[in-house]
């Protein structure tokens, strides 16, 4: 009996010990799995600045692992030592990963500790500026008129403009209406789309608010659930789910995560930085400089950050099977 009471009193003392200890000198790193410079890059260093305050004594780093549609930087925080010191900020990737990649070297439901969500951004549908049509009723039923004529572009496969694509097609069934057209990027598709090259493409308020607002394309539709009444550019375009696409609601969020193994003290801590720095007046200014919104409702938790993206993934695997193109 003595001796299962200091066994006991052994495992409450090194728990105390790691959750003080934490984080200690080592940097804590935040793995992005895309390259620099892109809008979830410039989301993980606002948010390493923001929870930086929260944990005394941390050093907040941000680490860029690209590749393979982000499977890359995603199994190497998968793979790391779970002390709280390499985490992974992922976008709606997350969720479109197990759907296109069948063959996946992690699980990422089973290979990651939820830590919470961190903000939203929007999706827009523009066309190019040559379309006849100017409201989102007249542009739905020129696709119906001329299918089989048009294209749609993305910035390559699991990009957010090809799963927004493939969602929306899904959900108006006009999946066979339009040719796919896949670019290396964003750049490259956008300028197709200005230069007419290009029909049709749906992507992130953060690389079409400057095009619309210039009058470089023409914007039809919102992909929230509700028109985004507050923006100064976009507030003047209904929502997909306004104009009869029921239950349409898609944004690319941003969520973070910590190994499988990662000790309960350290994800607390984890978890409640986060939760401050979500209500950083100048996280949130930053977040809105970039059209995003920074999560406000019961995802911040744990528990229903993991079973948000549980409901995303079963969303997308539908539209990905039912166009049948993966990654593998």
């Amino acid at each position: 009996m003595k001796k299962l009471f200091a066994l006991t009193a052994l495992a409450v003392v090194s728990v105390g010990a790691l959750a003080q200890a934490y984080p200690g000198t080592k940097p804590i790193s935040i793995v992005v799995p895309f390259t620099a410079g892109g809008p979830t890059d410039r989301v993980a260093r606002d948010l390493a600045e923001a929870m930086r305050k929260h944990v005394p004594g941390s050093n907040f780093v941000v680490e860029n692992a690209a590749g393979a549609g982000g499977t890359i930087g995603a199994n190497k925080v998968a793979k790391a030592n779970p002390d709280g010191h390499t985490l992974l900020l992922h976008h709606i990737g997350m969720a479109a990963i197990p759907a296109l990649y069948r063959k996946l070297a992690y699980k990422p439901l089973d290979d990651f500790e939820y830590l919470g969500m961190v903000n939203d951004v929007p999706m827009t549908l523009i066309g190019k500026p040559q379309l006849p049509a100017n409201t989102y009723r007249d542009f739905e039923n020129y696709i119906r008129a001329n299918s089989g004529k048009l294209n749609i572009a993305h910035a390559g496969l699991g990009s957010a403009s090809h799963l927004c694509g493939l969602l929306w097609q899904s959900t108006l069934q006009t999946k066979d209406a339009m040719t796919t057209i896949p670019f290396g990027g964003t750049a490259p598709a956008m300028t197709a789309l200005i230069g007419g090259q290009v029909d049709v493409m749906c992507d992130q308020t953060t690389n079409t608010t400057q095009q619309i607002e210039s009058g470089r394309v023409k914007a039809f539709a919102v992909t929230t659930a509700k028109p985004l009444s507050t923006h100064p550019v976009l507030k003047h375009y209904p929502s997909l789910q306004e104009m009869g696409l029921k239950g349409f609601n898609l944004t690319i969020w941003h969520g973070l995560y910590a190994p499988k193994g990662t000790p309960e003290a350290i994800t607390k801590t984890l978890n409640e930085a986060l939760q401050k720095a979500l209500k950083d007046p100048e996280f949130i200014k930053k977040n809105e400089g970039l059209g995003a919104l920074v999560v406000t409702d019961n995802r911040t938790n744990p528990a229903e950050h993991k079973k948000f993206v549980t409901a995303e993934m079963v969303k997308i695997k539908a539209a990905v099977d039912a166009a049948g193109k993966y990654a593998d």
